[in-house]
């Protein structure tokens, strides 16, 4: 499922970064409560622009967010 590669991408890139789901929030202007969603598979319909909000903060592209394999 796309959305649950999205979240586990976003989880490991955020931990990996040493940011908590608040100081995304702060960086990218997303709902702490929308990451939370996302990031265990709760989030069902996540829009493109959301999720590109993260990227910059994360430091990736957003293809990176919807790969598989991305950083692994």
């Amino acid at each position: 499922d796309v959305v649950q590669v999205i979240g586990d991408n976003v989880r490991r890139l955020r931990r990996e970064r040493g940011l908590t789901q608040e100081q995304l929030r702060d960086l990218s202007g997303v709902r702490q409560q929308f990451i939370s969603e996302l990031e265990s598979g709760r989030s069902t319909n996540p829009s493109v622009r959301t999720i590109a909000r993260l990227c910059e903060p994360l430091g990736v592209a957003l293809a990176d967010l919807v790969t598989p394999s991305s950083f692994r």
